[in-house]
């Protein structure tokens, strides 16, 4: 029962775009307003995946650790949708065009690579590949860490445009606070 909520909880983003689409609420300009709330939805997503392991360890709640995996996938699942968006709104699935704005937009790079590097994470993320790949597992999600710094450099490179960086602080904060148990923890193994 807890999975289904889950599950559902997670599809939240896409109900609302639903709902913002069937009552005209998608702004003026709904490509835009897609492309970058699908990016915004899939940090979040990276963010819980990080709360994760210090919910369960230090509060003793861990429902998003038995569901880390899903929490993943949607994490990448908005990655998607935001690439997707990008390509088709900004680009009509040009390949010339996506690879010229691939290579002379910086903000574009940094996103591309992030997306990169989740792809597999994405891709070994069932049991088999556990299994498959042993230790190693682990090793290869450790690009989690890369891909969500990748990532908030790519929200803080769109954001300059703008001079608007108030979100990009704050998950930039919520990020380093979910990541400094883990830094804690590896100082005290050396």
């Amino acid at each position: 029962m807890i999975s289904v909520l889950m599950f559902f909880a997670c599809l939240y983003p896409v109900f609302l775009w639903v709902g913002l689409g069937l009552t005209g609420g998608l702004t003026a300009n709904p490509p835009e307003y897609l492309i970058r709330s699908s990016g915004e939805w899939a940090l979040v997503a990276l963010c819980v995946v990080l709360l994760a392991t210090p919910l369960s360890r230090y509060a003793r709640i861990s429902v998003l650790l038995k569901h880390r995996r899903m929490l993943g996938l949607f994490a990448y699942f908005y990655s998607i949708l935001h690439l997707l968006g990008w390509a088709f709104w900004e680009q009509g699935f040009g390949l010339e065009a996506m690879w010229l704005d691939v290579v002379t937009r910086w903000f574009i790079t940094v996103g591309v690579v992030a997306f990169v590097l989740l792809t597999p994470l994405a891709l070994t993320s069932t049991y088999g590949w556990m299994r498959r790949l042993g230790r190693n597992w682990k090793r290869l999600h450790y690009g989690i860490y890369p891909a969500i710094g990748l990532s908030i450099w790519h929200f803080w490179l769109v954001r300059a445009g703008k001079n608007d960086f108030f979100e990009v602080w704050i998950y930039l904060a919520v990020v380093f606070l979910l990541c400094l148990p883990r830094i804690i923890q590896l100082r005290h193994h050396k």
